[in-house]
C-alpha cells in the first residue's frame, strides 16, 4: 500500500489554512491565569505553564496524514515534527501521548510500523510515550501530544526579534512540494531521500546549541505555515521587518524542480493567502517566481528560524556547522511596521 495515495493531502500540508485558524482563535474568549506564560495569542509553537519558581511545562500537540509511503518512516516524521515545537520554545521533551486515526478495516501491521517508527524517534529524544488515544477514520493520521520541561526564565518565543538581529534557518525548504511530487508520481528518488533525511532529523541538537549561546532573541520552527507564514508571526509579534535574502535560503534538491512540474500543495496556496499581505520585494519581479513560491511551502518537521544578535550570529553558525547542521544566514531584522521584505 502506498500511504500517500490514501489521503487527499500529506503532512503539514493537510492542516487548516492559517488564516481560517487565526480567525477562529481571535474570536475565542481570553483566559486569565498568572501561571500561563505563553498562550495561543501570538501563535507560538507551544504553550508554557509555570508550575514552580523556576520551572514550567511546555505543551504541544501535532498530528497529520502521511506524506511518505513507508509507514515506519511516516511514524518517525510525525514524532520528529511533534517534538520540534518543544525544542522551538527552548524546552526538553519528557512525555508524549500518541494520537491515532485509522480505518476500522485497515491493515494493523501498517499501524504497528507507524507506531514503531514514532517510538524510535521518541526514544532518540529520551521522551517517554505514556499512552495515547485512537479513533476510527477513513484517512489515517498519526502524531503526538508532547509535554516538556523548561526554566521559566529561559523561554524562547517568536516575539523577541530585535532590529539589527541576524536570521538563521537550520534546515532547507522544500518538503511540501517534494512530497506533493511524490504523491503525484513525479518525484525523483534522490529528491525524496533528501526530504526524508531532513524530516526525520530531530531539532534536538540545533536547540541544544542555541541554549549554549547568548544573544538569542526569538525562535520558532518552520512547519505547516511555511517560512513566510511563520515569518509573518515573528514580524507581527516582534513588531519588526524581516529582510530575507532568498538566494541564501537553503533548499532541498529538487524543490524548485517540483514547483516547475506543478507539484504545489493546497497548503502552499493557503499560506500565500495568509502571509502575502505583508510580503514585499524591492521591486516587482526581484525574486524569481519559483523561488518566491518556495518561501510559502508548508514544511513538515522543518528547521528552526532563529533571530540572534549580529555579534553572536557567526559564532552560532560555526557551532551549527561543527555539529553537521545545515544552517544558513538568510537575512536580518530591521525597524519598521511588521513586514517581510524579499531580496
Amino acid at each position: 500500500m502506498k500511504l500517500t495515495q490514501q489521503v487527499k493531502a500529506g503532512g503539514c500540508a493537510s492542516k487548516l489554512a492559517p488564516g481560517s485558524l487565526r480567525a477562529v482563535l481571535d474570536g475565542l474568549p481570553t483566559q486569565s491565569d498568572p501561571n500561563l506564560l505563553v498562550g495561543f495569542d501570538h501563535s507560538d509553537d507551544a504553550g508554557i505553564y509555570k508550575i514552580g519558581d523556576d520551572l514550567a511545562l511546555v505543551q504541544t500537540v501535532d498530528f497529520f496524514t502521511p506524506m511518505v509511503d513507508d509507514p515506519f518512516t511516516f511514524g518517525q516524521i510525525a514524532a520528529a515534527n511533534a517534538l520540534s515545537d518543544v525544542y522551538a520554545m527552548g524546552g526538553k521533551p519528557v512525555t508524549a501521548l500518541a494520537i491515532v486515526c485509522y480505518p476500522q478495516d485497515g491493515d494493523l501491521a501498517i499501524l504497528g510500523q507507524m507506531m514503531r517508527g514514532g517510538l524510535s524517534k521518541m526514544a532518540e529524544a529520551i521522551c517517554t510515550v505514556v499512552g495515547g488515544h485512537s479513533v476510527r477514520d477513513a484517512e489515517m493520521k498519526f502524531g503526538y501530544s508532547v509535554t516538556g520541561m523548561i526554566s521559566s526564565t529561559r523561554v524562547r518565543t517568536n516575539a523577541g526579534a530585535r532590529a539589527g538581529d541576524t536570521l538563521i534557518l537550520t534546515k532547507p525548504l522544500g518538503t511540501g512540494v517534494i512530497t506533493t511530487a511524490l504523491k503525484q508520481g513525479k518525484a525523483k528518488d534522490e529528491w525524496v531521500e533528501a526530504a526524508i533525511q531532513s524530516m526525520t532529523t530531530l531539532n534536538q541538537h540545533a536547540a541544544a546549541i542555541v541554549s549554549m549561546h547568548d544573544g538569542i532573541h526569538a525562535m520558532t520552527d518552520v512547519t505547516g505555515f511555511g517560512l513566510m507564514g511563520h515569518g509573518r508571526e515573528v514580524a507581527m509579534a516582534s513588531k519588526v521587518v524581516l529582510e530575507i535574502d532568498t538566494e541564501n535560503v537553503p533548499r532541498l534538491t529538487g524543490a524548485l524542480d517540483a514547483i516547475k512540474l506543478g507539484s504545489v500543495p493546497a497548503g502552499l496556496l493557503a499560506n500565500r493567502e495568509y502571509a502575502e499581505c505583508i510580503v514585499t520585494e524591492d521591486s516587482p519581479g526581484t525574486v524569481p517566481g519559483d523561488l518566491r513560491t518556495l518561501m510559502f511551502d508548508p514544511q513538515t518537521s522543518g528547521g528552526l528560524l532563529i533571530s540572534v544578535s549580529e555579534e553572536q550570529s557567526e559564532t552560532l553558525l560555526r557551532s551549527m556547522h561543527h555539529a553537521a547542521i545545515p544552517a544558513a544566514i538568510i537575512g536580518r531584522v530591521k525597524e519598521g511596521d511588521p513586514a517581510i521584505l524579499l531580496r
